[in-house]
Formats: C-alpha cells, sequence, structure tokens
C-alpha cells in the first residue's frame, strides 16, 4: 500500500523533534578516528564528539582504565603483542556499541581484526598530519613508548610509510590537520560526515505542502480504484 504524502510530512516533522532528544545519538553512525599518534585524534575527537552529540571515548585510555597500568607499562612489562590483543579485544567491544565517537591508539590498524570491525561498524575518519607537526606536538611527551629512541623523527617516519596505506584502507574521509583552528577544522569534518552519510545512506524525500500532498494523495486513489475496476 503506498503512503500518503501527509503521512510522510508528518514522519519528517516526528524526525526533525527526535533529532533534538538525546537518544537521537544512538540512531547515528558511529564515528572512528584513526591516524598517527599526536595527530590530534583525543583534541579533535572531544570537540567532533560534543558537536555531535556523541560520547567520546579513546582505546587508549578505556585499555588503561581496564588493566590499571599505563600504556608504556603494558609495552615494557608485557611487550607489544599483548598490548595489541588487548587493543583488539577492547575496539571490539567498543565498536558494538551505539552512539561512540572512538578515537583510537596509532597502531590499531595493523591488525586485520581491527581494520574489520572499524569499516563496517561506523564512518571511518582519518586524521592526517605531517611528521614535522606530529613532532612539535610530541616534543614534551615520554608517554609513548614507540617514541622513546634518539631518533624520532626517523621513527615517525617509518611508522608512517608503515601505516599510510592501512589507514587509507579503512578511511571514509581524510582529512589533514595541518590548519591552526581546530573549531574550524572541526566544523569541517562534520559537514563532510553530513554529505557521506548522504551519499551512503540517500537524501531523505522532500515534503510536499499540504495542499499538494492531499491532491496527490487524491490523484493515487483515484488511480487504485480504476485499476480495481478495470480488472473486475
Amino acid at each position: 500500500r503506498l503512503v500518503s504524502p501527509i503521512w510522510n510530512c508528518a514522519i519528517h516533522a516526528i524526525v526533525k523533534k527526535i533529532k533534538k532528544h538525546p537518544i537521537y545519538a544512538y540512531m547515528q553512525p558511529n564515528i572512528f578516528l584513526v591516524g598517527l599518534m599526536g595527530s590530534g585524534k583525543t583534541t579533535v575527537g572531544r570537540l567532533l564528539a560534543k558537536r555531535l552529540g556523541l560520547k567520546f571515548i579513546d582505546s587508549d585510555q578505556e585499555i588503561e582504565a581496564r588493566t590499571g597500568a599505563t600504556i608504556s607499562w603494558i609495552f615494557e612489562i608485557e611487550g607489544e603483542d599483548s598490548f595489541r590483543q588487548r587493543e583488539v579485544d577492547t575496539i571490539n567491544e567498543l565498536t558494538a556499541r551505539k552512539g561512540i565517537l572512538l578515537a583510537t591508539g596509532g597502531g590499531s590498524v595493523i591488525r586485520p581484526e581491527n581494520r574489520e570491525v572499524l569499516k563496517k561498524r561506523g564512518i571511518v575518519i582519518y586524521l592526517r598530519a605531517s611528521v614535522t607537526n606530529i613532532l612539535k606536538r610530541t616534543q614534551h611527551d615520554r608517554n609513548r613508548p614507540l617514541l622513546q629512541t634518539e631518533d624520532r623523527r626517523a621513527k615517525l617516519e617509518a611508522l608512517a610509510k608503515e601505516r599510510e596505506p592501512l589507514y587509507q584502507e579503512v578511511a571514509d574521509i581524510i582529512v589533514d590537520t595541518g590548519r591552526p583552528n581546530v573549531h574550524a577544522m572541526v566544523q569541517s569534518i562534520a559537514n563532510q560526515i553530513k554529505g557521506f552519510k548522504k551519499k551512503k545512506f540517500g537524501k531523505p524525500e522532500k515534503c510536499h505542502s499540504r495542499k499538494k500532498g492531499q491532491e496527490q494523495h487524491a490523484r493515487t486513489q483515484k488511480t487504485a480504484s480504476q485499476g480495481r475496476l478495470g480488472g473486475t
């Protein structure tokens, strides 16, 4: 049975009201941020989550909260392989939730299990930053185990070369984070997400005026009636 355009209008009006309710966050696709350490995932993620009405979660912080240990300690005592398995388990559980914006660790894309769930369960945004910018942002940071080396630039360049194809593989949207105004960047990302959602899920049908809706409904009913008479 065809739905009356009048009902379509009513449905669209209801949807607009729903969007203003906190539960709307659970109707939106999850957003996942990937990128090298120091690319701005946490800073951008918090602002973007607030802008979209989603709950912000940082996977590294979640792992620390669950284990009661820092990432550096896990790397040192258990080794990177053990940390990566913890990361797989955490990301698998977190991405199954609804209404979240997840900032992932820089090396999360190394494991194919993570790439699979990220691609399947939400919109993936790759925050791309230059090695020079990352060095500036992390120069006083001593909590990143992979950067505890004499030649930090060489290490970052090696990581970028290794991971760039993986970031590209999972990304729905790629954003260069070199611009100084983070709020303008967040607004730009929000607009790109909106455009991507329309492209992926389709654009909602425009609502007719009440008069036009009534006229179209009458024509539909008349056509259906004639069809029944002609078929008897």
